[in-house]
């Protein structure tokens, strides 16, 4: 015969418990977890209170009193998780505004207020790396020619950039972040993801966080940031793109329907224009669009992708925010350099693939790693851009076998006598390199590049080369936007990057 198990309860409990306030209990019903809930657990035969033996129990069906006792009985909860909620995620994702630019200004106060565009050496063709607003709203961006800046803004100021500087601050700033969270991901040198769900209520709730943050940047630097904040990491980044610069911006659950239902998908992190351009052609131009659109068809164009893309459309994102000290495996490593000027010159080609894959297999050298395939980049005259990649039967760190291996491809790829206006080489495929004892030349090539790498840590990039490189082409002072802080980033500078540009 089947049994019920029941719990008896006085008559007089109340929801007075948080736990049953915030399931959605009604009054006089009996909580497992409430000081006024009776020990006694009875198995009791099936009767007119008991389910029927062919219906479907429901854990959310009404409860009766028991006849006899007056005294009220429920199903027992599997566990405390039953009675609760979880609670709303409280993501904070923070974009300091203009970062390479606003740090000038403040270290150089007569740039205050004044359009400015941060770059290599103004002399070469380097591209500019950040824009001040000023500069922006005059239609410069990141990545433009210099005379295309120029052009859209004759009174720019063109300032070289200090990578040393640029480091420094952020890396002041995170530590900072960490007084409010435990849980800092650092997204990039001016942009992390900061989940104060566990902490906030010490600070007055999220919003107070974002003002805190923002009151000590101006206070510290004189810095401005904008702030999203969102149950998720994917809403908290596009909502604090809204109200840029100095912004503070949060949605709520409940709101996000409506701003799913206006936002172009485009603007997404993580929606490319290829994908925007797939995604137009079946119709789909909003986010909303998107989560309606079936999921298996999303599948079935994109592959795995679809998936992903069908809960981006919906505002669902269930990543964690990743604390610093669980960085993200490394995926490749790679320099790219814009040639001095256009060239098909292939000596000097040459010489920038030598060099970009000298650096490459440095760094690779300095996070012990190797890797088993190349990539190289070429772009011609004409903005035309070809990669290509090749994969090794072993894994490698030596500068030089990379540039061999970049060598074959640019002879493959290049079509003579076209300009060649850039060049990247980056390794990817990478493993943690454990020290093996190698064989003669093996062996030697390896304490050789590693004397130079000491060297050079000591006297400066590139003071120690190799004879083709005695004359490096000079490389942008600038650094990538997607850096992230590594451990010891700072103590592995040379000397020469820690002197700032402009300053004694």
């Amino acid at each position: 015969m089947p049994f019920t198990a029941s719990r008896a309860v006085g008559a007089s409990h109340t929801t007075s418990c948080g736990r049953c306030s915030s399931s959605g209990a009604t009054a006089n019903t009996a909580c497992r977890t409430s000081p006024t809930s009776g020990a006694k657990l009875r198995a009791r035969p099936n009767s007119t209170t008991s389910p029927s033996p062919t219906a479907p129990a429901s854990s959310n069906s009404a409860t009766t009193p028991e006849p006899s006792t007056g005294l009220w009985r429920i199903p027992i909860v599997n566990s405390l998780s039953d009675c609760r909620l979880p609670p709303e995620r409280e993501v904070l994702h923070v974009d300091m505004d203009a970062f390479f630019a606003s740090v000038e200004q403040q270290v150089f106060p007569f740039l205050r207020g004044r359009p400015i565009g941060v770059c290599g050496d103004p002399d070469s063709r380097t591209v500019v790396a950040a824009a001040s607003y000023e500069a922006k709203r005059k239609g410069v961006k990141t990545a433009m020619t210099l005379p295309e800046a120029r052009r859209l803004c004759p009174e720019i100021v063109l300032v070289p950039g200090c990578p040393a500087r640029y480091i420094d601050t952020s890396v002041r700033i995170i530590a900072y972040y960490a007084t409010l969270t435990d849980l800092v991901e650092v997204f990039s040198i001016d942009e992390a993801f900061l989940d104060v769900t566990s902490t906030s209520h010490l600070f007055g709730g999220p919003e107070a966080v974002a003002r805190r943050i923002k009151d000590w940047l101006k206070e510290t630097f004189g810095l401005t940031c904008s702030i999203g904040i969102a149950p998720n990491k994917l809403l908290a980044k596009l909502v604090g793109e809204m109200n840029k610069p100095d912004g503070l911006t949060r949605i709520r659950q409940s709101e996000i329907p409506a701003l799913l239902e206006k936002t172009p998908v485009e603007e997404l992190c993580g929606i490319g224009r290829k994908t925007m351009e797939k995604l137009h052609q079946l119709g789909i131009r909003t986010c909303a669009e998107l989560g309606r659109f079936p999921e298996r068809e999303l599948v079935h164009i994109f592959g795995v992708v679809g998936a992903h893309l069908h809960k981006m459309g919906q505002g669902e994102d269930e990543t964690p925010v990743m604390a610093c000290y669980h960085e993200p495996p490394v995926k490749s490593m790679g320099h790219s350099s814009t040639l001095a000027k256009d060239t098909r010159d292939i000596a000097e080609i040459r010489k920038h693939l030598l060099q970009l894959s000298e650096q490459v297999g440095r760094r690779l050298r300095q996070d012990s790693y190797s890797g088993r395939t190349v990539t190289l980049v070429l772009r011609y005259a004409d903005f035309t851009t070809i990669c290509r990649q090749r994969s090794l039967r072993t894994f490698i760190d030596d500068g030089y076998r990379i540039y061999s291996t970049a060598l074959k491809l640019f002879e493959e790829l290049y079509q003579p006598p076209r300009l060649v206006r850039l060049l990247g080489v980056s390794v990817s495929g990478l493993v943690r390199r454990l020290h093996q004892n190698g064989l003669f030349d093996t062996e030697r090539n390896q304490s050789l590049s590693q004397t130079i790498d000491r060297l050079n840590n000591r006297l400066g990039e590139f003071s120690i080369s190799r004879g083709t490189l005695i004359e490096p082409a000079p490389g942008p002072r600038v650094i990538s936007p997607a850096w992230r802080p590594q451990k010891h980033a700072r103590d592995r500078r040379p000397a020469s990057a820690q002197r700032p540009v402009g300053t004694s």
